[in-house]
């Protein structure tokens, strides 16, 4: 097996670059305790968890109509007189509850993710914290793009298509607190699925893989992205491609990227 040598191993990277400005070598000689990781990664997870709370305390008296406009895409494809129903005694209760908490963790989101920047970045190099950052805003978009298109594409298909499929006789009531734990199954698995870009460009940036090695195992992810929709849509048809053929796409793009950053990479080391 030869080895590659259109592409750059990490260690070089960072021995060239480290050997190149004051900043790269400062992370070589500074190396905090592991103790004082734990503090800051506990300081960190405390900043979180409190902005999660604060959001969630105005969001809870708000939780009722941010209930009406997740249930929208459904409320407006059932029959005429049908209505959304509570079998549970506490839901009427629970459920603004779970609505408010995962609001505020959506909407703190960035502010998460900034958290984790703040704790990894000490550590990285110049010319890491430069893809860094441009990563970190990058996945935030693709996170918030994922749950854009499956409220305004997927959820008005998906509803469509099981209201109209129901039996002649047969009253669609769903229940409050099912519907809730669907759509935060549907919002999670289609924000991480458009996050597979990022996992492609960190692969291909921390040497683990390359544009070419991904690009052969093309079948097995396309297989895989099936898979991922069956899992973890509902067993239609229509859910299941519109989870699987984005995300095969964007790992479509997730490779072109990894090839442009491999030969930015052997332009600077041969620079």
């Amino acid at each position: 097996m030869q080895p590659n040598t259109n592409s750059t191993s990490a260690a070089d990277l960072v021995s060239k670059n480290s050997s190149q400005n004051p900043h790269d070598s400062a992370v070589d000689n500074e190396e905090q305790p592991f103790l004082e990781h734990l503090i800051e990664l506990r300081s960190r997870i405390l900043r979180g968890v409190g902005v999660v709370g604060l959001l969630f305390i105005p969001l809870y008296f708000y939780a009722n109509d941010i209930y009406t406009w997740i249930s929208e895409p459904l409320t407006a494809q059932l029959p005429e007189g049908s209505t959304m129903i509570a079998t549970q005694v506490a839901s009427p209760f629970l459920t603004p509850l779970k609505v408010a908490f995962f609001a505020a963790l959506f909407l703190g989101v960035p502010y998460l993710l900034h958290q984790i920047w703040a704790f990894i970045s000490p550590g990285l190099y110049r010319h890491e914290k430069k893809f860094a950052m441009p990563l970190l805003f990058s996945s935030i978009a693709l996170f918030y793009s994922g749950m854009a298109f499956v409220y305004f594409l997927v959820f008005p298909l998906v509803f469509a298509f099981f209201t109209q499929v129901a039996p002649e006789g047969v009253a669609i009531m769903t229940d409050i607190n099912a519907y809730i734990d669907f759509v935060l199954k549907m919002f999670l698995a289609f924000g991480i699925a458009f996050e597979i870009p990022i996992a492609t460009m960190l692969l291909a940036w921390s040497g683990l893989a390359t544009a070419e090695s991904m690009s052969n195992k093309r079948p097995y992810v396309i297989v895989g992205c099936f898979i991922l929709g069956m899992l973890l849509t509902p067993p239609d048809v229509i859910s299941q491609l519109l989870l699987a053929l984005p995300t095969w796409l964007l790992f479509e793009v997730g490779v072109f990227l990894a090839r442009f950053i491999e030969v930015r990479e052997v332009r600077e080391d041969s620079s």
